[in-house]
């Protein structure tokens, strides 16, 4: 209940507020005795930021020292895209760019506009004061910064943006106005106590030069760590507080007007027996820090990382990193392990394809083999999914099956239900996140709850995940990003490896879930021999799915030319039923994301029931089509639209003559095995959805209004 209330607390919040989510990006650099020049600290933090940018932005900034002592901070900040900020730091006069640092700490930040318009003043680093004393880059919402606003300003401040996030650096510059014996850490420890609501923080400040503290609570962070010299440990423990402070923290908002933050006792730490810092082995002890929202900000200078936790506060300070909180859950891990990365940075880069979604719809074929690689025996006909092997027997004892995401990734649950529930013999729910919160949906200790999420960090899923979780089901995680929230606070899961997937719209990794849950259907019916004809029917088709995809990304040409028939109407349906409803919503959802389409994916039983209305000669209707028990049904539906003077476009099977006669276009796909059928007939409307982007001039790669990432409610 303790995790519901929260929720509701910040749900009412957000609405009184009238906040929309956001999904800014952070970028930090400290490097320690390893010398730097000016011009490399702003080259590492522009191409930081550009790293992020993919995720479609309206403004940017950096902060850095203005001399080498840390006493004086320069800020530049501009809206536009990262390129905006790069031309003017270039363009600057100003600045030396020669001048060399042996300790330097840089923080840098991508914008996605939700309290106040694109401007370089709304922009971060969000400052305290004009002497820039503490600065603060921030991913992430305060729901309860007006509150935190009002009592600042009772108490002198004022506020130059309209930013949530300028309140956090002037908070901190009054706790320490008030309390300058702490040190950089504790002061950030009392900040995010006063915190409601999602963010990642990275803090730079004059007042302690050459130190860097982070932190984070619903939104990603990580610390990449670079060294020339072996590193001391593979873990860094983890520092608690020998007082429960959090008790002082809940203080009503209200009385924050009237009175000052309380002064919180941040010592007596608990140390851990082993090393309480991480350094570098031996006498040079050069080291490199980098603080990123996302790991391909910083795989090309390190792929030894850190995810830092809920509430994590990481400091780093002479060189040295520690991890400080201040309490101790009864599960909680005490040190944080130093992960190696396989990422390749060629694996985010576009290569010869203009756009990472057109990238990412080519790579297909081997992510959907990636995804099967090492897990499914295409001669012995057998499936393994080692992350969830040991909770199989608990998984079949269970009384249901909950299916759990937002967006693309319920659409993938939808497309999988029906062959989940024929091979599990068990009842499958497919919810999606913020609906399944909002009914305060009964969770049993026998439910296994599968919460299914490319980033890992999607907000509704995540609190989700947390609500089941506390009412004790069995929590199995799908996602595509190792380290990621979900990944870690899973019982198990399945890592989907469909490799980075840079496009806002989602279109590999749907696939991949796809797959992967056919998979865990595939699992759970291993021994059952009455489920043996029609398990090797489907094992049958995944052997062949690689090269099916490149046959449909074949069409790729008749795509573009149907695409320059329909770029300029004003709406689309998609229509299907069976498997095939899960693509036609998918569908609907990548072309209102990519065209600004209205385009609506309608089930062809319903179609009798409304949509009907919609038909005429004018209206562009996309039906799928294929040989499966529901063929017959769909050739109804279909007639019906011709019938009205419709002119559909129709996804159909290869030499499927009798279909192709009612159409007034059609591509052609292979045929496969009923349930993997919508792996194959999506990709046609993801080319379909590209084109007519490209053709209407909109950025593929960065839709407007949207983020890849939606790390709050």
């Amino acid at each position: 209940m303790v995790y519901l209330w929260y929720f509701l607390i910040i749900v009412a919040l957000v609405s009184n507020s009238q906040i929309s989510p956001k999904c800014h990006r952070i970028f930090a650099y400290l490097n320690y005795l390893e010398p730097r020049t000016r011009r490399e600290i702003l080259e590492y933090l522009i191409k930081g930021l550009q790293r992020l940018e993919y995720r479609g932005y309206d403004s940017a900034g950096v902060a850095f020292d203005a001399d080498a002592d840390g006493n004086s901070i320069q800020i530049i900040r501009r809206s536009g895209k990262v390129k905006m900020l790069e031309n003017e730091i270039w363009d600057s006069t100003d600045i030396d760019f020669d001048q060399e640092f042996g300790m330097h700490v840089g923080i840098s930040h991508t914008r996605w506009a939700t309290h106040g318009a694109p401007s370089a003043c709304n922009s971060h680093p969000q400052r305290s004061d004009p002497n820039n004393d503490f600065l603060v880059v921030h991913n992430g919402i305060i729901t309860n910064y007006q509150d935190v606003k009002k009592f600042l300003m009772n108490h002198g401040f004022e506020f130059e943006s309209q930013t949530d996030t300028e309140v956090i650096s002037k908070l901190i510059k009054h706790l320490h106005n008030n309390n300058p014996h702490l040190s950089f850490r504790e002061l950030v420890e009392q900040v995010i106590q006063q915190l409601e609501g999602a963010f990642a923080l990275v803090f730079k400040s004059r007042k302690y030069p050459n130190e860097c503290v982070a932190s984070r609570r619903g939104s990603p962070l990580l610390v990449g760590i670079k060294s020339k010299t072996t590193l001391a440990t593979d873990y860094i423990p983890v520092l608690y507080s020998s007082k429960d402070l959090e008790k002082k923290s809940k203080q009503d908002l209200r009385s924050l007007q009237t009175s000052p933050l309380p002064t919180l006792n941040a010592t007596g730490l608990h140390r851990s027996d082993s090393t309480t810092e991480f350094h570098p082995i031996g006498e040079d002890r050069e080291v490199e820090y980098f603080f990123a929202s996302d790991a391909s900000a910083i795989i090309e200078h390190t792929n030894r990382v850190i995810f830092l936790e809920d509430d994590d506060v990481a400091a780093v300070k002479d060189g040295n990193l520690t991890i400080h909180r201040l309490k101790r859950a009864l599960d909680e891990s005490t040190a944080r392990e130093i992960i190696t990365l396989k990422m390749a940075i060629q694996e985010i880069m576009k290569g010869s394809y203009s756009s990472f979604m057109q990238k990412e719809i080519f790579e297909q074929p081997e992510s959907v083999f990636n995804t099967m690689r090492g897990r499914v025996n295409l001669d012995k006909e057998t499936v393994v999914l080692g992350g969830i092997k040991d909770y199989l027997p608990e998984i079949k004892r269970c009384r249901r099956l909950l299916l759990i995401g937002c967006g693309t990734s319920y659409h993938s649950a939808v497309a999988t239900r029906q062959i989940l529930e024929e091979l599990t013999e068990l009842p499958v729910m497919v919810e999606l996140a913020s609906d399944f919160l909002d009914r305060n949906t009964p969770i049993f200790r026998d439910d296994v709850c599968f919460f299914i999420s490319q980033s890992g960090e999607t907000a509704d899923t995540l609190i989700a995940l947390r609500y089941c979780k506390q009412r004790g089901a069995l929590i199995v995680g799908v996602t595509n990003t190792v380290g990621s929230s979900i990944c870690r606070e899973s019982h198990c899961g399945i890592h989907i490896n469909a490799g980075p997937e840079i496009g806002v719209a989602s279109t590999k990794a749907y696939t991949s879930q796809f797959l992967s849950l056919v998979m865990f259907a595939l699992v759970m019916s291993d021994d059952r021999i009455s489920m043996q004809p029609r398990r090797s029917e489907i094992i049958r088709g995944l052997k062949v799915l690689p090269e099916q995809i490149k046959e449909v990304l074949s069409l790729d040409n008749e795509v573009l030319e149907l695409s320059k028939e329909l770029y300029q109407q004003k709406s689309v349906l998609v229509m299907g039923r069976g498997y095939n409803y899960a693509t036609c919503m998918e569908g609907a959802l990548k072309i209102k994301e990519l065209t600004y389409l209205h385009s609506e994916g309608i089930l062809a039983g319903e179609l009798k029931h409304g949509p009907l209305a919609l038909i005429d000669d004018a209206m562009p209707v996309v039906m799928i089509v294929t040989k499966d028990p529901v063929y017959t049904k769909c050739m109804n539906a279909l007639q019906q639209v011709t019938a009205r003077g419709g002119r559909p476009i129709i996804v159909c099977e290869k030499g499927d003559v009798e279909t192709q006669k009612h159409a007034f276009k059609f591509l052609e796909v292979p045929h496969t095995v009923d349930c993997l059928q919508g792996i194959l007939t999506v990709i046609p409307l993801q080319l379909l959805s590209y084109h007519i982007a490209v053709l209407r001039g909109c950025n593929v790669d960065c839709p407007r209004n949207l983020a890849k990432s939606v790390t709050v409610e």
